[in-house]
């Protein structure tokens, strides 16, 4: 095994994979400068809601959707680009001709799945934010609110199709040796709906957490890869659904 891991470790060194890597690095170095101070958080706190509209974090309109439709965007490839890398791996494996260029195809689609549910998470941030159920930092102002998230990704872990689009997950050579013959770019849009089917739930979550917080951002990835591990991934998923909606009943009993 240890002989396995170093083989694929030692052909991860193509230019298409330092790019890969250079951008997933990047988008959290860019998430981290993006995240608000812990001391300005409060001083949003003191000053109300106004203070951080007057400093155009989020704005009601249009150009206040693009500023979150970016982040969104930014957030979703460095969260999910992550947990795909078993599979973009096993597909240079299986690909003997043009493989770099089928590897950008194949990853090109997969993010595009992504960036399709950020269009539709920042839409959803930004009628949040208009009825006044999360702040201008994304995370909850409502109880029920993140009593609900955190419900439905709790129930979510125990349904049939998170199992069916982890099972895929975990398995991509199985995946690709399915739909070989669509070819890359028909694959990657395949495993990002797949991928998306395991990690909706948990990606919402964001607005419970709140969408800037950077250490939401990093142990939700971490919770997203270690699901996908194909011996021990099998363990996480139903007992991070009973912590879920244990978490949903506390904070509806109001003891957190």
């Amino acid at each position: 095994m240890k002989a396995l891991m170093a083989e694929r470790i030692r052909t991860m060194g193509g230019w298409h994979w330092l790019a890969l890597f250079g951008l997933i690095l990047g988008s959290w170095i860019l998430l981290y400068l993006m995240a608000v101070p812990q001391d300005l958080r409060l001083a949003g706190a003191i000053y109300g809601a106004d203070f951080w509209r007057d400093l155009c974090l989020v704005t009601p309109d249009a150009a206040g959707y693009l500023r979150i439709l970016m982040m969104w965007m930014l957030m979703s490839f460095a969260m999910m680009a992550p947990t795909a890398l078993p599979a973009f791996a096993t597909y240079e494996d299986l690909s003997h001709t043009r493989a770099e260029t089928s590897f950008g195809l194949l990853v090109g689609a997969y993010i595009a799945v992504w960036f399709g549910f950020s269009v539709f998470a920042a839409a959803l941030q930004l009628g949040l934010y208009r009825w006044e159920l999360i702040s201008a930092f994304g995370d909850s102002q409502s109880r029920l609110l993140s009593a609900a998230l955190l419900l439905i990704a709790g129930l979510y872990q125990f349904s049939p199709a998170k199992e069916a689009c982890l099972s895929k997950c975990r398995r991509p050579l199985i995946f690709f040796m399915q739909y070989w013959e669509e070819g890359p770019l028909r694959n990657g849009l395949r495993l990002g709906l797949v991928c998306l089917g395991c990690c909706w739930a948990l990606m919402l979550l964001a607005f419970a957490g709140g969408v800037m917080n950077i250490a939401f951002m990093g142990l939700a990835t971490l919770i997203m890869v270690f699901e996908k591990l194909p011996d021990l991934g099998r363990y996480a998923t139903k007992p991070l659904g009973l912590v879920l909606c244990g978490w949903a009943g506390l904070i509806l009993l109001n003891l957190i």
